[in-house]
């Protein structure tokens, strides 16, 4: 036994010890992953403003002197909203309300219609949001209803949305011609190849592919979506995001490449106060809460992928103490139904200028500015530092 003990432990110890100085600093095996865009605030279902920098192509090597420093005064990452919270989710007012009112990134969901058209809308069936039983894949563009006046808002239980004139179900491409510029994180949640052959026309048609998101929480759709067009950059699917874990719990981390640009998680806090799961109803127990809550976040491992230029997106904060328990934790990013209010608590506990000034972000990036495509491969040459090196 002793034996066994004097040849195991020295090499476990050695390895122990190097796996955790790795873990703080990753660049000794990792070039920093660069993504076009890094957003304190991202607009969930609709609405935020906001500015980018960083992966597959950086908007610091292709927007102004302005934004440049914008991003110097922005250290943290993506505010999500979608301002379903104020505005009717998910439509052009929604977008438009975020936008003005500090988001930074807009995140939907996607689904095709009977005649081909990619809509914006969080369910496919569309009774919740309409009051009819109808399948968005059944209708006709021109035949899809219009959205109730007043929509539950999901993150923050018994409240409904604030205001919001427009009903209309939007367009994709619509959402891609208004806000050329804006960073758009893009959920596909059915194993559809017509829909996500559609979304990629429509991210290449409108030269966005460094500033449009894959995201799904099922792996086989996200292998899928990035099958069909490789130069997005995607996020963690929900079986990724268990091995993330496991590497991390191993030791093993430091030493395994990750292609995702970036994490979206849950803040586990929020599930049965502001959040009130209907599956699976093991959530409802508060020590399943508790041990997710415990296990998955972890700030060592959410500042090992910020330094690795992996983003880390909590969502849906929709509190003030929320949102400061999200960054506390390291998130580089926040998601929120209520624009406002994020942008208030960004403006006041991190020191941001007031987001009505003449320097706002939303207005820098909806300049007509042209990105340059970059390749996604190893830095060039002249060492641009705008590549994204880290491969999968």
């Amino acid at each position: 036994m002793s034996v066994f003990l004097c040849s195991v432990l020295p090499p476990l110890g050695l390895y122990t010890l190097i796996s955790r100085y790795l873990l703080k600093n990753p660049h000794y095996l990792h070039r920093k992953k660069k993504t076009a865009f890094y957003c304190t605030q991202i607009s969930h279902r609709g609405g935020k403003r906001g500015a980018a920098e960083g992966g597959i192509y950086d908007p610091r090597c292709a927007m102004t002197p302005k934004l440049n420093a914008f991003l110097k005064t922005y250290p943290s990452g993506i505010k999500k909203i979608n301002g379903s919270g104020e505005k009717i989710e998910n439509t052009m007012e929604a977008f438009t309300n975020a936008l003005e009112k500090g988001s930074q990134m807009l995140e939907m969901d996607c689904h095709l219609t009977k005649d081909g058209h990619v809509v914006v809308s969080h369910d496919e069936n569309l009774k919740r949001q309409t009051g009819v039983d109808k399948d968005i894949s059944s209708l006709n563009l021109e035949d899809l209803p219009l959205y109730k006046e007043k929509l539950e808002v999901v993150f923050n239980a018994g409240h409904e949305n604030d205001s919001g004139t427009d009903r209309k179900i939007a367009l994709l491409e619509d959402v891609f011609r208004t806000f050329p510029n804006i960073p758009v994180s893009i959920e596909i949640k059915e194993d559809n190849p017509q829909l996500m052959r559609e979304v990629s026309t429509l991210v290449k048609r409108y030269d966005r592919e460094g500033i449009t998101l894959w995201a799904s929480e099922d792996a086989k759709i996200l292998n899928k979506c990035r099958s069909i067009n490789g130069s997005m950059p995607y996020s963690f699917s929900k079986q990724r995001g268990i091995l993330l874990l496991l590497l991390y719990y191993t030791g093993l981390l430091p030493f395994v490449p990750v292609g995702e640009s970036v994490l979206q998680f849950y803040l586990p806090r929020l599930i049965n106060r502001t959040y009130i799961p209907e599956n699976p109803e093991i959530l409802k127990k508060s020590w399943v809460v508790s041990l997710i809550d415990k296990t998955t976040m972890r700030k060592n491992l959410f500042k090992h992928l910020a330094d690795r230029g992996i983003q880390v997106h909590l969502f849906v904060c929709n509190k003030n103490e929320d949102i400061k328990a999200a960054f506390d934790l390291g998130a580089t990013g926040v998601m929120t139904d209520y624009p406002t209010l994020l942008s208030t608590y960004v403006k006041t506990h991190m020191g941001v200028d007031d987001p009505n000034s003449s320097n706002t972000p939303e207005q820098l990036l909806l300049e007509p500015q042209k990105h340059q495509r970059l390749e996604q491969t190893l830095p060039d040459q002249g060492g641009n530092p705008c590549v994204q090196t880290e491969q999968d």
